[in-house]
């Protein structure tokens, strides 16, 4: 008698069954000699690209060609070729039994340099790992890039590139060789002007504007790295008014478009196909590129170029003061905003700057018209001042905006230079600061190479006190607490006694200029 089955049962029985019938069905696809089953699936889509995405790429990549396009008939490669009749006494020639360092097996080639232990920075070299901001080592010795700026034979280029002499040597996109007539170079800037005898067939560089750069701007860098021709890379703008250490005076422009050994001296171009730099620099690890490269901009590289041009030298005008910029512990003793100007800490007499009313404790935030926020900035405004022209400026003094006149003097040769020395003696002790007084004599100031100077000497400094914290060292002359001039240890503790808000404003100046110093009290 057969019982019907459960459904757990039929469940089972089904399950046992399945591979079988698999089995068979195999067998008879495998049997079937000519039988071919098509297993209908759904095709697997590409993504829909949108036209205005590819439309944007494509007009980016249209400009990057349209400017190199236009930009490349005026890069040159410039070849430094020493004159080597001489032998140096630095480098003696070896004798046959003299050991030799082991050679560099890619001697000879444009990769050379990038195998060769470089000494970095301007003061010795670094510690292992440490990036430092650096020239642009050119791709073999005395390889270089530049730009037309004048087809009647000018280039512009950089002075690391053309110096220490020897046969300067032009090459064009085309392939022609020119002998430079003439290396005018400005090694405060690191720029240099080559003048050589052009025609009418060279392409010249148009000139932008740099300070209508901004940070995230797109810029094109072109040159010569590696001893290539014609080499062009893309990146952005990624800081201004850059500070490196490796020029007397600085404003770099920073990108991440790729300069490479040999770049030196090369254009950095905006969308345009304006310079808006000349590349320089480069902050790296091992000789090659690391994203952070470093250009003179444009507008002071075309002043330079004009002075040299013009006038053989750069003619430079003074202001004859000292100054810092102001932070925020600055700015809170002033009144005024962090960054929102320079602060002046000393005012040498019968400078521009004394006739033109400026003093101590002023904060300048325009010069002639240009906003400074930084003390490179202002020093380069004064600089680029036409002599015999008449420029304002604005100032704010104990809170209030006041407008001042300069009128532009040619800086004398080794001004503010001078050397420092310092003595301790026994003083007055101030416990709440961290540091020790004492008056300053005839024979100290004389001795701190300051004789005209009146106030106080600090002769000692305890360690990890607020003084100390604030950068103050034995050998400064605090000469102003809280904007109260002070000649006397007596006169120190009392404006230090009326103190209210925790905080003291000192002017300290040493042999290397003034400076205003923060002190919590």
């Amino acid at each position: 008698m057969n019982r019907p089955l459960s459904k757990r049962s039929k469940l089972r029985a089904a399950l046992l069954a399945a591979p079988l019938t698999v089995a068979a069905t195999g067998a008879l696809i495998a049997a079937a000699p000519a039988t071919h089953v098509k297993t209908e699936t759904p095709a697997a889509s590409a993504p829909v690209l949108r036209s205005e995405s590819i439309g944007v790429a494509n007009a980016l990549s249209d400009a990057f060609r349209d400017v190199a396009t236009h930009v490349l008939p005026s890069v040159v490669a410039i070849e430094n070729r020493p004159d080597t009749s001489w032998q140096s006494a630095k480098q003696p020639i070896p004798d046959s039994g003299q050991s030799l360092e082991k050679e560099n097996p890619f001697k000879g080639t444009p990769f050379e340099d990038m195998f060769r232990n470089h000494e970095f920075g301007r003061r010795g070299g670094n510690a292992p790992g440490q990036m430092t901001p650096r020239q642009a080592p050119r791709s073999q010795a005395g390889i270089g890039s530049g730009v037309i700026i004048d087809s009647a034979g000018i280039v512009l280029t950089n002075n690391h590139v053309v110096e220490g002499g020897g046969t300067v040597i032009i090459k064009t996109q085309d392939g022609r060789e020119f002998t430079a007539t003439e290396v005018l170079t400005d090694p405060q800037t690191d720029i240099a002007v080559v003048k050589f005898e052009g025609d009418s067939s060279l392409v010249a560089a148009k000139i932008g504007d740099s300070e209508a750069m901004e940070v995230g701007d797109w810029v094109v860098a072109l040159g010569q790295p590696f001893g290539l021709e014609s080499t062009v890379t893309a990146g952005i703008v990624s800081a201004k008014n850059r500070g490196i250490g490796i020029t007397d005076r600085e404003n770099f422009i920073q990108t991440d478009a790729a300069i490479n050994p040999g770049n030196s001296g090369g254009p950095l171009v905006n969308l345009r196909g304006e310079v808006i730099g000349i590349n320089t620099a480069i902050s790296s690890r091992g000789g090659g590129n690391n994203g952070v490269g470093f250009a003179v901009p444009s507008n002071l590289a075309h002043w330079v170029s004009d002075q040299l041009v013009h006038h053989g030298q750069v003619k430079r005008s003074y202001l004859g003061v000292s100054i810092q910029p102001v932070n925020y512990e600055l700015s809170t003793q002033l009144g005024v905003a962090p960054k929102s100007g320079v602060v002046v800490t000393n005012v040498f007499p019968k400078t521009p700057a004394a006739k033109t009313g400026l003093k101590t404790g002023d904060v300048i935030v325009n010069f002639g018209g240009i906003h400074v926020t930084t003390p490179q900035q202002l020093q380069l405004a004064v600089e680029r001042s036409p002599l015999g022209n008449t420029l304002t400026v604005d100032v704010v003094r104990d809170g209030k905006s006041i407008e001042l006149t300069y009128e532009p003097e040619a800086a004398p040769n080794q001004f503010g230079a001078s050397t420092q020395s310092t003595e301790k003696s026994d003083g007055v002790k101030m416990q709440s600061l961290g540091l020790e007084i004492s008056e300053l004599s005839a024979d100290v100031a004389k001795q701190l190479g300051m004789e005209s100077q009146t106030g106080v000497v600090i002769t000692r400094v305890q360690e990890g006190s607020a003084a100390a914290e604030s950068g103050l060292k034995p050998g400064m002359v605090i000469v102003q607490v809280n904007r109260h001039d002070v000649s006397s240890p007596g006169e120190f503790e009392k404006q230090i006694a009326e103190d209210s808000d925790g905080s003291v404003l000192l002017l300290v100046r040493t042999t290397q200029g003034s400076r205003f110093v923060v002190v919590q009290n």
